[in-house]
């Protein structure tokens, strides 16, 4: 029997993604420098707020956040684990139906505003369409998460982002799956006037042929395609009933097996 292990896309080992709250006027700073280096992001609105304050307006959205991710973040903005599950369903659906009458694509993620959440929370989250939430609580490693619906990012931006980026681009033992997860708030750049911090991040980590750089919703969606692969009992041939590409090593060997096909593994 083959020795069969998930590979990211081309056969690479490390996944790098970014996620920030808010829709603030700041996010146009943070896409240009996440564009310049070729570094995706994923973006959580609240709907209701939009163009509110320094918020990015309606208008704005499709064309800032291209090439990157629209995400849900409610509404407006509550500690969702203190509401009643009435308002719970509808800040998360109607902030869904508004971003999608301006992005026209599925929004199916989530960043918990406030970083509230709970067990009902969780279980409620797949009935409203949402398949994963992010909270704020940071890890400071490379793991990949076990529950989608408590995705602990490694870390915020400022703690402690240039050591850990430097250990993420010195992992090179392919057993295994890494990802880098950055969150926060692109304001806190102006607050912090450390806009400098994000720029040598992106420098340094971006354009690398060895990493995959994908939005959240990428990743969830990869990893489900992975989970869908059916293969023969010996694991010599293995059908993807999935649109996505999935790739496998092989003994050692990376095996694209492409959507729609059935790809011989020996």
């Amino acid at each position: 029997m083959p020795k069969v292990m998930l590979a990211f896309p081309e056969g690479k080992h490390k996944v790098l993604t970014l996620s920030y709250d808010d829709g603030r006027a700041a996010d146009r700073k943070l896409v240009d420098i996440l564009n310049q280096y070729g570094i995706k992001g994923t973006f959580h609105i609240n709907s209701g707020l939009l163009g509110v304050g320094d918020r990015i307006s309606q208008e704005e959205i499709i064309e800032l956040y291209d090439g990157h991710e629209v995400s849900a973040h409610t509404v407006t903005h509550p500690t969702i684990a203190r509401s009643p599950k009435e308002q719970l369903v509808e800040e998360i659906v109607d902030d869904r139906k508004g971003l999608e009458r301006i992005v026209e694509y599925p929004v199916r993620g989530l960043s918990y505003p406030n970083g509230s959440f709970n067990r009902l929370i969780k279980e409620v989250l797949p009935y409203l369409g949402i398949e994963y939430g992010r909270t704020v609580h940071s890890t400071g490693d490379f793991s990949m998460p076990d529950d989608f619906f408590e995705w602990n990012p490694t870390c915020h931006h400022n703690k402690n982002l240039m050591k850990l980026a430097e250990d993420f681009i010195n992992l090179q033992k392919k057993q295994y799956l890494y990802m880098m997860y950055v969150w926060g708030h692109s304001y806190e750049f102006d607050n912090d006037q450390n806009w400098e911090l994000i720029e040598s991040f992106c420098q340094f980590v971006g354009n690398r042929n060895d990493i995959w750089y994908a939005t959240n919703i990428e990743i969830v969606d990869y990893m489900k395609a992975f989970q869908n692969l059916k293969f023969s009992a010996d694991s010599q041939f293995v059908y993807n009933p999935s649109v996505l590409s999935v790739w496998l090593s092989i003994d050692g060997n990376i095996v694209n097996v492409p959507g729609g096909s059935q790809v011989a593994l020996i």
